[in-house]
């Protein structure tokens, strides 16, 4: 952590992707701008259980991740944010994660929260600058929905960047991104040296949707220690370049149905210190309707394979919200990976309920993999207290040999945000 406080000081790493609101009133004494800022506190209590065939033990984790930060006011167009977080296990830490006392407990199913403290995000930002704003240091980075890149908001000690970040919005209805990521920090404490471009251009003018495209060169130098090398694919932080383009929206059929859609198809290929193996696509497309209250979604999902050497890889991405939340497809397989699914939402009475069923093959050959249901509960209460449940189950085919195994994932939370 020390060793990169001069890399922030430098303009290092990471992107924020954020709408660009009317620039705020600029304010012209420092004092107040540091002392008149707005403290923050966000607290999630949880449990994770998870049963896996092949493994001895069922894991039981109880985690709290805590987040103490401070965002000053503004200053002649100037705001600093800093943040700090830390994951704290309690009872015997039954578990497979590397625990406070550096003791690795392998006879029980991964669950990726180990304990942790570190700095999470320290950033300065600048919007003194017509439709622009400016933004360096170690920060959260979401564009898009996450495919690429992304924060994994979801495990208890999030992936971060050290970043310089330039969103624009001078041309209509367009937002246009561009930033250099030095370092990116793991959910389980690695971090990644990094001398990456990220390039995100989105259009928003349509009554139909909205059109993205996308550059992402990838360059991972892989020096952050063990934690960035346990991948059981060595393909897994691979350098490349990743060129794309989504589109999305929705179209109102009548006074209750809408109609969803969204298509996108990304190019793979080699970068910096990656090998021509790095040469596949990336396809997605999903269609659904929502009415009443109800939203159903049908789609696939193609991670490509080069002929059984490598498979499509998005080492940046908030890997959990997609292929299953039992996190058995975190480093596509070399033959590469489809997914088809369908999921069915709603919110009655404030209680938000999904339902997503998966099917998993291969793209090269069509190898069967599995299947998986995934199931959902979770309630705001107020905009500072919200609690959920949530469940995966994952049934390896029989024919699917050397993959993964059967595994039951149970979460159960609290959160309190201020």
């Amino acid at each position: 952590m020390v060793k990169n406080i001069h890399a922030l000081a430098l303009a290092s790493a990471g992107f924020l992707l954020v709408p660009l609101a009317a620039q705020a009133e600029v304010g012209h004494n420092f004092t107040e701008a540091l002392t008149g800022g707005k403290a923050s506190v966000d607290m999630r209590l949880r449990m994770e259980n998870v049963s896996q065939d092949g493994v001895n033990d069922d894991a039981n984790a109880l985690t709290l991740r805590t987040r103490l930060g401070y965002l000053t006011g503004d200053y002649e167009g100037f705001k600093a944010f800093a943040e700090m977080t830390n994951t704290s296990a309690f009872g015997d830490h039954d578990y497979k994660a590397t625990d406070a006392k550096g003791i690795l407990k392998t006879t029980y199913p991964v669950v990726a929260d180990p304990e942790l403290s570190r700095i999470n995000q320290a950033w300065v930002s600048y919007s003194g600058i017509a439709d622009t704003a400016v933004k360096v240091g170690r920060q959260r980075v979401k564009l898009d929905n996450d495919r690429f890149i992304g924060n994994v908001g979801w495990r208890q000690t999030e992936q971060v960047y050290d970043a310089l970040v330039v969103a624009n919005t001078s041309l209509p209805d367009t937002t246009v991104i561009y930033g250099y990521v030095t370092r990116a920090y793991t959910i389980v404490g690695g971090d990644a040296a990094s001398q990456s471009h990220l390039i995100n251009v989105s259009y928003n003018g349509f009554s139909f949707g909205k059109i993205t495209g996308y550059a992402y060169l990838l360059d991972l130098l892989n020096d952050g220690g063990a934690a960035d090398t346990t991948a059981a694919n060595k393909n897994a932080l691979v350098d490349s370049q990743t060129l794309g383009l989504r589109f999305g929206g929705k179209q109102a059929l009548s006074d209750t149905f809408n109609l969803l859609y969204a298509l996108e198809f990304a190019s793979q290929s080699e970068y910096a210190d990656s090998t021509d193996a790095v040469d596949n696509t990336y396809t997605k497309i999903e269609l659904g309707g929502s009415f009443m209250g109800v939203t159903a979604k049908i789609g696939q999902e193609n991670l490509g394979s080069n002929d059984g050497k490598y498979g499509f890889q998005t080492p940046l991405a908030t890997k959990h919200a997609f292929n299953g939340w039992g996190d058995k497809f975190l480093v596509t397989p070399q033959k590469g990976l489809v997914d088809n699914y369908f999921s069915v939402g709603g919110k009655p009475m404030g209680v938000k309920l999904l339902a997503v069923y998966h099917t998993y093959t291969t793209d090269d050959g069509g190898d069967d993999l599995g299947t998986e249901i995934n199931l959902l509960a979770a309630k705001k209460f107020t905009k500072n207290y919200s609690a959920g449940l949530k469940y995966a189950s994952y049934s390896k085919d029989d024919s699917a040999t050397g993959w993964a195994s059967d595994t039951d994932k149970v979460w159960l939370w609290g959160q309190v945000k201020f």
